[in-house]
């Protein structure tokens, strides 16, 4: 296949300072959860981009000095030398196939608690460490020894960098985390000096700090900046502000890298936040300066990018998830793969892997952070064994990854689904609130499973373990999922509460097939503390219901911190007129109302309900699983039988395709016993010797 040529703008060189990029396609700095610890998966997750055509890499924050680091989240160091070779190794992994190599350095200021140094933070104005959580830690205020000092640990960071092999360096100062947006913005910036004021005194510092990085590097790497676009707040630097610095210097960098004001805001899930929706703001700052301009908005249409570069609006597309879910996404464009592109769906799970201090994983691309540790590899499949054909029920997201994989390995793939339409949870969430993009899952796999002659689907299809048994197939998966229970049980109640039948109670599964309240006030039980709960609120008031969410944590939809879209939620109920019930759980569900606890005091309360949905915990559909353990499976020739996805235990849709890649790259692969099923990095020891 060759590529329209309509695309050919995004593969043109572009100069950026003393290097050139061969086409417009820029990873731009993410994390991934490897950081420090895993520096071998992170360079090998970094060439699998390289090899997929990205012209422009970035490694993540990596951070510059020890007097400034932000333990728990697990980033690169740059401390001193001893880090270049794990560096040296990433560099190499991203120029491996012709694309330039680029490191974030950071100093983090006021979001530095440096809780594994212990040494007392440092910030352009002291004050309360701002980060994800309030920890009790205050930084103490730059004095002008102090600055000198962390401009000369830009340089020395740099210099280290040329040594590693990287060609290009970005300062970071965007999203509200870098110590340059801490200068450029009044909110962070109340300093009385030559370093506060006026813009061009907040600018200063990075003036001085591209000019000692140009020395230390002797001109030879390239200077981008990553700044916010956008600082919502009275005080924040302000789109207005930062078009201003630009016109100031606009030749300061060799590139503007732009990126929304927070983390949360530039990174806004798919349920809220469309594609492109930055464009605004970075609309008309290409004309300010002749510097290249970098932009991101979750690119995923080639049609989009195109239309960005062609407008002027941005010289290079700019991407993170999209870069995730696709690492080949530049070279299907450029090959006219069209139809092969995996597209990002926007549910931030990658982001919950820096959260949560974890390798991170993503929904689409099951081999995200594994390329190393398990050797998969997002497009190219391993070895068949000597098996011929398997068996996959179920066509969820579990079934539909390992029918896939398995597959293109080569084996002859039989895939049941007792219903007739595929995607399994997936299709059903999809019809939800803000959550069609998650319908790309079964999509994008469905599609490319069509025209494989090896792969056999037969929808409406519901088999037995006599049917099973019969089939004479070599390896069998059973992915038939999870139902919603209907009881209190999840985390709170570990038991079922009394429940008068008289209350109508639903299940997340009965709305989404169409069941449920069409009005009256309804109470959403959420101890999933994941998206459901909200998302069935939403769908409640759009059903003419009056909404109570009750929630036994101190926040709504908890461990969405993880995928930054906390506070989205929070606002969007608050807006709909759901009344939000915290830190309470129901111990009793009468007949027109629930009796309320709190989960510190105990003392309770009534709140009226005409009916109530539970959205706490899910029974794995294993029946068939079973049926099939009690029989002789074994004598039917069925030489592995495996529980996979949701109906061996639920989970985020990320875990099921997940579980369905292990499955196919398990089949006929050596039984390692109680060896790890991958590898590790473990530090050396350095010598006992006094300090």
């Amino acid at each position: 296949m060759t590529r329209p040529p309509r695309y050919d703008v995004l593969f043109e060189p572009v100069r950026i300072g003393p290097k050139v990029a061969r086409n417009r396609f820029w990873q731009v700095p993410h994390c991934n959860g490897g950081g420090y610890r895993d520096p071998s998966a992170v360079a090998e997750m970094r060439r699998t981009k390289a090899e997929g055509g990205w012209g422009v890499i970035f490694t993540e924050q990596t951070e510059i000095h020890h007097s400034s680091e932000i333990t728990p989240f697990i980033e690169q160091h740059l401390w001193d030398d001893r880090d270049i070779p794990a560096l040296a190794r990433i560099a190499e992994a991203m120029k491996s196939h012709g694309a330039l190599a680029g490191i974030q350095l950071a100093y983090s200021g006021i979001n530095g608690p440096n809780f594994y140094t212990r040494e007392v933070p440092l910030a352009v104005t002291g004050g309360p460490i701002l980060t994800f959580t309030p920890d009790p830690v205050q930084a103490r205020t730059l004095d002008l020894a102090d600055i000198a000092d962390i401009r000369r640990w830009f340089a020395n960071a740099a210099r280290r960098a040329r040594t590693a092999g990287f060609d290009l360096i970005c300062l970071y100062g965007a999203h509200g985390f870098g110590i340059f947006q801490h200068f450029l913005s009044r909110a962070t910036n109340r300093r009385t000096d030559a370093y506060g004021g006026a813009l061009a005194n907040r600018a200063r510092f990075l003036v001085e700090t591209v000019e000692a990085v140009r020395e230390a590097t002797k001109g030879e790497l390239a200077v981008t900046f990553r700044l916010s676009l956008h600082e919502e707040g009275p005080e924040g630097f302000s789109n207005a502000e930062l078009r201003e610095l630009i016109a100031l210097h606009p030749t300061l960098p060799d590139a503007w890298d732009l990126a929304q004001g927070t983390w949360e805001a530039c990174s806004g899930p798919s349920r809220f936040v469309e594609e492109g929706a930055q464009e605004a703001l970075v609309a008309g700052i290409r004309e300010l300066t002749p510097q290249p301009v970098v932009g991101v908005g979750r690119f995923t249409s080639p049609d989009a990018m195109v239309r960005q570069v062609k407008a002027g609006i941005l010289d290079f597309i700019g991407a993170a998830r999209p870069s995730i879910a696709d690492p080949f996404l530049p070279r299907k464009i450029e090959e006219g793969r069209l139809d092969e592109i995996r597209e990002c769906i926007g549910c931030n799970i990658c982001i919950t892997g820096d959260m949560t201090s974890s390798p991170s994983r993503c929904t689409q691309n099951t081999a995200f952070m594994e390329e190393w540790r398990k050797g998969w590899h997002p497009e190219r499949p391993t070895p068949k064994g000597p098996s011929g054909r398997v068996l996959v029920v179920g066509a969820g997201p579990a079934g539909l990854e390992a029918a896939l994989q398995a597959g293109r390995r080569g084996y002859e793939v039989m895939l049941a689904e007792a219903g007739t339409v595929l995607g399994g949870r997936v299709a059903r969430e999809r019809r939800l609130p803000g959550l069609s993009a998650w319908g790309r899952v079964a999509d994008w796999r469905t599609g490319q499973i069509a025209p494989m002659p090896n792969v056999q689907v037969f929808p409406g299809s519901r088999l037995t373990a006599d049917d099973i048994l019969g089939l004479e197939v070599e390896h069998v998966a059973i992915a038939t999922g999870a139902r919603w229970r209907r009881d209190a049980v999840a985390r709170f109640h570990l038991a079922p509460i009394p429940t008068d039948p008289g209350m109508p109670v639903f299940t997340p599964d009965d709305l989404m097939e169409g069941g449920g309240p069409t009005g009256g006030r309804v109470t959403v039980y959420d101890d999933d503390h994941f998206y459901m709960g909200s998302v069935l609120a939403e769908l409640l008031v759009a059903r003419g219901c009056t909404v109570d969410l009750v929630t036994p944590s101190a926040l709504v939809a908890e461990w969405t911190r993880n995928t930054l879209e906390q506070g989205r939620i929070t606002r969007r109920l608050i807006g709909l007129g759901v009344r939000l019930h915290r830190n309470l759980a129901p111990v009793a569900v009468g007949p027109d109302a629930v009796t309320l606890a709190c989960t510190y005091s105990g003392a309770t309360h009534e709140l009226p309900a005409a009916a109530v949905v539970m959205v706490t915990s899910r029974l794995p559909e294993d029946r068939l699983w079973r049926d099939l353990r009690a029989r002789d499976w074994r004598g039917a020739g069925i030489a592995s039988l495996k529980l996979i996805g949701d109906a061996a235990a639920p989970g985020p849709i990320a875990w099921a395709t997940y579980a369905g890649r292990a499955w196919a790259e398990g089949i006929d692969a050596p039984d390692r016993g109680d060896a790890l099923p991958f590898r590790r990095e473990i530090a050396a020891l350095e010598p006992d010797l006094a300090f």
